[in-house]
């Protein structure tokens, strides 16, 4: 298939060829009265060239796929010589022998026509006289306008994905270009054949991914129905394929995109597009990003996971999101413990993991193995790991992971992640989770700044750590002194200037509450 190491080129192309079927539909030929007398089951035979000849030999001027035009007049009264002019015409490769009826053979001759039919070459006799010109002249000019017309398709495709690349258009940018052209869905696999990404019409592609189970099956097969394949790869190395999926138009013009679209997507990885990500990580982030958002309805989702690879038959779905751990280092420890889920970077830093689990494994130990394990890879205590309940709906899973995600961000940079558990719920975050879902609320950023109002200068920042640490820690002194390396005089010091700029008491429970609110809404707004 076609590579950027080995470019497919229009003249290597199979050329767009009639077939021996539409040959004989033509007006022209119909006017002959054509017969089919052998071979009936090889009229898909693509028809590259017609050839008029009436030499015993003419085998050895065919290179294949030729209509050869005869009266047999130099086979008549000779059954040998009939014979072996249809086994040379088969090992010639040519398409079919058309025979027109008249004084060499005003009926099918037996032996040309048992010796077709051992052969599979279609042999059709004309029964009235037909002037072979008139379909020479038709048949060639309408495979040249083929040609050009496919020529010109290769060209106009090349230049539409070649300038895309260009522009640094994304992946998914050439998919829906692929998909203009062949009018039909358009699906990029890896070798396990999972799908990486989709174009067309989003109700076909939705029916080509409920039944991608069983496509993917037949993956290696022969094509046919339209369904076309151009493998992906370079350098000696396959790691996918592209699919045109039920195309319409003849197999030779779907093949040209497809080998298009395959060297135009090699190209496109070679350069690294417009991300450092690759494909796989760029279906997987589309699907949790869109299961996150729900603009698009979960139960529309569905056939997209399925397709890349998530089991969702009667299971249990397990939302997470994971902070500071690298994507691969996820993907690494859910193959370690063996469980089945789908791993992709959401923003700032945060990655989200939605497992899939038999309704009879335990969800809360799995997840607090994987939390276990996360923090042993990575070395970092501090990973937040931020789970919600396991689902058992698929519908109820966008919510799990917009939960998870909050729980995540309600502890995002919070000294007080040290006493949080393995594994942290929403009943884990208390009053900070609740300012995280009211931070955007105006009332709430007024009251953080009219309470905070003497810290808020850029010089006071040292003050607001020390006032963060010593309320999350339940004012606790001497924890407060440890965590800033100070001494207790010193953080004395600081608490007393931390009360005057703020004009209150923080041994008074109801006030050191009330800061402590307006605190974690103005963290909760910066971040």
């Amino acid at each position: 298939m076609a590579t950027t190491s080995d470019p497919v080129e229009p003249s290597q192309l199979s050329e767009p060829a009639l077939s021996v079927r539409q040959v004989l539909t033509l007006e022209r030929v119909l006017a002959g009265e054509p017969e089919v007398v052998a071979g009936a089951g090889q009229l898909d035979r693509p028809v590259r060239w017609v050839h008029v000849a009436e030499a015993p030999d003419v085998g050895v001027m065919l290179s294949g796929g030729e209509m050869v035009l005869t009266t047999g007049v130099l086979l008549a009264g000779d059954e040998d010589k009939q014979a072996e002019y249809i086994r040379s015409l088969h090992r010639a490769e040519a398409a079919a022998v058309v025979l027109g009826l008249g004084r060499a053979f005003p009926a099918p001759p037996d032996v040309m026509r048992r010796a077709a039919e051992r052969c599979g070459l279609p042999m059709v006799v004309l029964h009235r006289p037909f002037p072979f010109a008139e379909l020479t002249e038709e048949v060639q000019c309408r495979l040249v306008r083929r040609k050009f017309a496919a020529v010109s398709l290769s060209e106009a495709v090349r230049t539409a994905l070649t300038g895309l690349i260009t522009a640094g258009a994304p992946l998914q940018r050439l998919l829906d270009e692929v998909a203009s052209h062949s009018a039909c869905p358009v699906v990029v696999t890896n070798l396990a054949h999972r799908v990486l990404a989709t174009a067309g019409e989003r109700s076909a592609v939705d029916d080509v991914l409920r039944d991608w189970e069983r496509i993917a099956r037949q993956a290696g097969g022969s094509e046919g129905d339209g369904w076309i394949r151009a493998e992906l790869g370079g350098r000696g190395e396959r790691w996918g394929q592209i699919m045109l999926c039920g195309h319409r138009g003849d197999t030779a013009t779907g093949r040209l995109l497809a080998d298009r679209a395959a060297e135009a997507l090699v190209l496109h990885r070679m350069l690294g597009g417009t991300s450092a990500h690759t494909w796989e990580e760029q279906s997987a982030q589309s699907l949790l990003t869109d299961l996150v958002s729900g603009v698009v309805p979960a139960r529309q989702l569905l056939p997209r996971a399925r397709a890349a690879g998530l089991p969702v038959n009667r299971r249990a779905f397990v939302p997470l999101v994971v902070r500071d751990t690298e994507t691969a280092r996820l993907e690494r420890v859910l193959r370690l413990l063996g469980l089945s889920g789908i791993v992709a970077e959401l923003a700032d830093g945060a990655t989200a993991v939605l497992l899939s689990l038999a309704r009879d494994q335990d969800a809360a130990v799995l997840t607090a193995n994987l939390a276990a394990r996360v923090r042993s890879e990575s070395g970092a205590p501090r990973t937040v790991v931020a789970a919600a309940d396991a689902r058992t709906a698929w519908d109820d899973v966008p919510a799990g992971l917009r939960e998870a995600q909050h729980v995540a961000d309600a502890v995002a940079d919070s000294s007080a992640a040290l006493d949080l558990p393995a594994v942290v719920r929403l009943r884990d975050v208390h009053l900070r989770g609740l300012i995280r879902l009211l931070r955007d609320d105006p009332q709430v950023q007024s009251f953080a700044e009219r309470e905070l109002d003497g810290l808020l200068s850029g010089a006071d920042e040292d003050l607001l750590a020390v006032l963060r640490t010593y309320l999350a820690s339940g004012r606790n002194k001497s924890r407060t002194a440890q965590l800033h390396h100070v001494s207790r005089p010193a953080l004395y010091r600081r608490l007393e200037a931390i009360q005057g700029r703020l004009g209150v008491d923080l041994d008074d429970f109801e006030q050191a509450a009330s800061v402590h609110i307006a605190l974690l809404a103005h963290d909760a707004q910066q971040s």
